[in-house]
């Protein structure tokens, strides 16, 4: 190992190693140095249940802002499969079934459940102009910031109205009259975000912007092979180009001059880099820096991540919709616009929500590639629940028996639109135990370093500022943020890793 590197990477999450690719292709030495016995951070794949051959996404778990210059550019050996289903939504003894490739099929799950055309005329009018913002918008989150009037410009009146002034809450209020329609459109902007859509922070809009414009298009796709396979072939890019990656070597402090302390099974260590780039969140780094507290509100996550092995897929009400096609895309539970108001509110006050708003997908059903060969032959499928409004705040007192609450009565929603029991199509594992592990804001925060368990580190940014800057920068100039704290990060994406190895490279 060197003693000084051109740059030093604090944790090998995904975005350091898409960092570490760029800079080594570039002929810097390049030292990520990350606490885990693996890099990928939360990227990963993991075989959850002992003796069950599946391969869980287990924290992260699609893809949609990676964009396709970087996996050109680092030649990553990754496939994204495109979801034909965009989304069911169980309404009553039928449900709203959003088919990419059927328009037909769309527009008749539209009529029996809003009973008229005028909220699926709203439905193409509307994803018309967010697909359009996307298209504008997506490029320049890989070129240096636009100020906010470039933006502006660049977006349009209309969109920049309903989207970036105007609370997210208040435009889809106005624009469709049905409750489920309004539920399924705002679920995007409350993704590991704890926020009232209507609220003038628009703390909501920041989350749906960034949930609908990735690389171009807003589509959520499957990575085959489970998150791991990105993780693996952007650190397989990393090495490939000259790049050191060490494991199980926790950074302890940096200094502002570029050195940096970690402490490995051999003991503690110094090196220094020419830039340091910290894959970690704001206030981990600040830490590190011995930096006192910002005095601004703590990181909090706000989701409930259920991870499942299932032996067969549940019955639906609606016996006319396949399940497969229900739950190969996003399956909405109790997400209607009043739902999703009364659980905030429940939360809000400390409550456990009554009725807890979810989304659930089947990786399996996309990529089967992620289950030994006997649970395919069997017809086993993972399936994964995303659960809303679920804040750390609910979690601090007890965690376990918060965890357990919040478990129950996020089973419960889910029993309450299917047609049997979600527990009786867990699989068990050898030991009898059913396939099913619960992940809170609390259990990230401890086991991933993630303050308040937040996975975008914290509330995300607008994808403007200061004009010419790469939204990387702190008040350092040799340290930079490149992990989903910085400007235009969030979600698996490498954006922020490319610009920070891109503000070392074009940088003084």
């Amino acid at each position: 190992m060197l003693s000084r590197y051109d740059a030093v990477i604090a944790g090998g999450g995904h975005n350091g190693l898409v960092a570490a690719a760029y800079l080594a292709r570039a002929g810097r030495r390049v030292l990520v140095l990350e606490r885990l016995d693996h890099v990928g951070g939360l990227a990963v794949s993991a075989r959850a249940f002992p003796g069950v051959d599946a391969r869980l996404s287990r924290y992260s778990y699609l893809v949609s802002l990676l964009p396709s210059k970087i996996v050109k550019d680092l030649g990553l050996a990754v496939e994204l499969r495109r979801r034909r289903y965009a989304s069911y939504t169980p309404v009553g003894e039928t449900g709203l079934l959003v088919d990419n490739d059927d328009a037909g099929r769309t527009a008749a799950s539209f009529e029996g459940v809003t009973g008229g055309g005028a909220d699926l005329d709203a439905w193409r009018r509307f994803y018309a102009m967010t697909a359009e913002v996307a298209a504008k918008v997506a490029p320049t989150l890989l070129e240096p910031l636009a100020d906010r009037t470039a933006m502006r410009d660049l977006v349009g009146p209309e969109a920049w109205r309903e989207l970036f002034e105007r609370p997210i809450g208040e435009t889809v209020d106005e624009r469709f009259a049905d409750d489920t329609v309004r539920g399924v459109v705002l679920t995007d902007a409350l993704i590991g975000t704890f926020a009232d859509p209507g609220d003038g922070s628009l703390l909501a809009n920041r989350c749906f912007l960034y949930h609908v414009i990735g690389d171009g298009t807003g589509d959520w796709n499957v990575p085959v092979g489970g998150m791991g396979a990105v993780s693996g072939g952007l650190a397989e890019a990393a090495r490939a180009a000259g790049a050191e990656l060490r494991t199980g070597a926790e950074v302890l402090a940096v200094d502002p001059s570029g050195e940096v302390v970690f402490r490995d099974a051999a003991g503690e260590h110094t090196v220094t880099g020419e830039r340091v780039l910290a894959n970690v969140p704001p206030a981990v780094l600040a830490r590190l820096l011995g930096e006192p507290e910002s005095g601004e509100p703590a990181p909090e996550g706000a989701q409930l991540k259920v991870n499942m092995v299932l032996s067969r897929l549940p019955r639906l009400r609606d016996a006319r919709v396949d399940p497969a096609a229900a739950f190969s895309g996003t399956f909405h539970i109790n997400e209607g616009r009043d739902q999703l108001a009364r659980a905030y509110a429940e939360a809000a006050r400390g409550e456990v929500p009554s009725l807890p708003p979810a989304e659930v997908y089947c990786h399996s059903l996309t990529d089967p590639s992620i289950l030994g060969p006997e649970l395919r032959a069997a017809g086993a499928q993972t399936m994964t629940l995303f659960g809303l409004h679920m804040p750390a705040r609910l979690f601090r007192g007890d965690p376990a028996a918060a965890r357990e609450e919040a478990l129950r009565a996020t089973l419960a929603s889910v029993n309450a639109v299917l047609a049997e029991p979600i527990e009786d199509c867990l699989l068990r594992a050898p030991d009898g135990s059913p396939c099913l592990e619960a992940k809170t804001p609390v259990d990230l925060e401890a086991e991933a370093g993630l303050p308040g368990g937040h996975i975008f580190h914290r509330d995300l940014s607008w994808p403007f500022g200061e004009a010419g800057t790469w939204g990387v920068e702190t008040g350092h100039e040799r340290v930079l943020l490149c992990g989903a704290g910085a400007r235009r990060g969030g979600g698996v994406s490498g954006i922020p890793g490319h610009n920070a190895a891109m503000a070392v490279l074009e940088g003084p």
